[in-house]
């Protein structure tokens, strides 16, 4: 029979993500609107911030976070232009962006000293393989593979390399060994449901030791520089950023801190994907037809939650826009690159009732399509 309980809210987005839960334009502060974003008052709002993402998060002190252009994607490349090259680069790619990270470096950067370690959609590569002589590039959560990496045993406490994490699907939903992460990247909208193309670039004091002493061998766009005569630029850092941001979008990224502080912190975040992953696994296990794309359990995403249904690819289509038509989820096809099935976005700013009303409309939406 057809559910009669809905979501109360159908975004299940993986990006932009679903805005927090009471989440209203008419809450955003707008004083730092139509001012320039260099004035006194609006540096103030961005160093808030910085400063509130760096007390939130716990970070390591000493450790710097800035607010880059170009969303996660920019913050991940400005820092492979700019870091890489010193030492030799061990890359791990299992998925869409990793592979994208494999490219920049292999046939953008054209680097030579480069060892590559791949695995399909579903896997993890063998991360033991990971050398503390090297700098290492990875994803710590595959968007588009609904894989992440468990933890960060296989990353050494004494390594001489620096360790480069797209963390765009992890950072307020996962725990994170920051001590043995020297760059660290993600996006509002990815992350906390933000909006505009705003990355930010998280550095250990490893990785402004690696500015400040090395000058790679090739140009940088002006949007890629952090030093200045060999010297980090700190203002970055502080609320001088590189390019013009939207102070709008600077608000609502506030507004969505300050309710991951309310609400418990950056533990309860963490405890209300997980909550939602536990919701969905619990489904799945009941059920035959429906499966998680992550073949160990224990390297499952509980933000990007990529599902196999036993459906022909153009069924799974069908299935996905039956949900949407009805207004209980939208937007949850697979990623383009990534094998057929659902994506579900479980991060923080989902409820978890939402997630378990989801879970009867998938077998009646399965069950409608199968039967055509």
């Amino acid at each position: 029979m057809k559910p009669v309980e809905r979501p109360a809210n159908p975004n299940f987005s993986s990006g932009p993500c679903s805005k927090r839960p009471g989440w209203d334009a008419g809450n955003l502060s707008v004083e730092s609107l139509g001012r320039s974003h260099r004035s006194a008052l609006g540096k103030g709002v961005l160093a808030r911030a910085i400063l509130e993402t760096s007390e939130i998060l716990g970070l390591p002190e000493g450790y710097r976070v800035g607010i880059v252009p170009a969303s996660d994607t920019g913050a991940v490349e400005l820092a492979l232009w700019s870091l890489l090259g010193a030492r030799p680069v061990d890359i791990f790619a299992w998925e869409s962006f990793g592979k994208g990270w494999l490219t920049d470096i292999t046939t953008q950067l054209k680097l030579d000293r480069v060892s590559v370690y791949e695995a399909g959609y579903g896997l993890l590569p063998d991360l033991s393989q990971a050398n503390p002589a090297h700098d290492i590039v990875f994803t710590w959560n595959g968007t588009t593979s609904g894989v992440k990496v468990p933890d960060g045993d296989w990353i050494s406490p004494d390594r001489e390399g620096l360790t480069i994490c797209d963390a765009t699907s992890a950072v307020f939903a996962m725990e994170l060994p920051w001590e043995k992460l020297d760059v660290v990247t993600y996006s509002w909208q990815k992350v906390l449901g933000g909006e505009g193309a705003h990355g930010m670039l998280i550095l250990s004091p490893r990785a402004v030791e690696r500015l400040e002493s090395y000058t790679p061998p090739w140009p940088l766009p002006k949007i890629f520089r952090l030093t200045r005569g060999g010297k980090l630029i700190e203002g970055v850092f502080r609320g001088a950023t590189i390019n013009t941001p939207s102070m709008l979008c600077v608000s609502d990224y506030l507004d969505t801190l300050a309710w991951v502080r309310d609400t418990g912190g950056v533990a309860e975040a963490i405890r209300r994907s997980e909550r939602n992953l536990a919701a969905i696994e619990d489904f799945v296990g009941r059920s035959d037809w429906i499966h998680f794309l992550a073949a160990d359990e224990a390297t499952r995403s509980s933000t990007s939650v990529c599902l196999t249904v036993d459906l022909e690819a153009a069924q799974v289509k069908e299935m996905v826009a039956l949900l949407d038509s009805e207004g209980v989820a939208h937007d949850i096809g697979a990623y383009r690159d990534a094998p057929s099935g659902l994506r579900i976005w479980c991060g923080t700013t989902v409820e978890e009732n939402d997630v378990k009303k989801l879970m009867p409309w998938l077998e009646w939406a399965y069950l409608q399509v199968r039967k055509d």
